[in-house]
């Protein structure tokens, strides 16, 4: 079975690098996808600690730009990528 991979090699070693860079591609894009999945769901929580009341308004705005600026950060990959 070796000397077989051997010799067909030089025909499936372009497709195993492709599929390499094809499943590393997508792992990036699950991590980002996740992450702003996580960021989003963040910001829903924050928007439902403040309307029970939980924190205060300007804790609210704080925490809510810091959440918009990660997805913004997240958006700009995307497009430079």
């Amino acid at each position: 079975m070796l000397f077989l991979d051997l010799l067909i090699a030089p025909l499936t070693a372009p497709i195993n690098g492709v599929t390499w860079i094809a499943d590393k591609i997508l792992e990036q894009v699950g991590d980002q996808l996740d992450e702003r999945e996580m960021l989003k769901k963040q910001l829903l929580a924050l928007q439902l600690a403040f309307d029970l009341g939980d924190i205060s308004e300007e804790e609210f705005e704080e925490q809510e730009e810091a959440l918009l600026l990660a997805i913004e950060a997240l958006d700009d990959q995307d497009t430079t990528a």
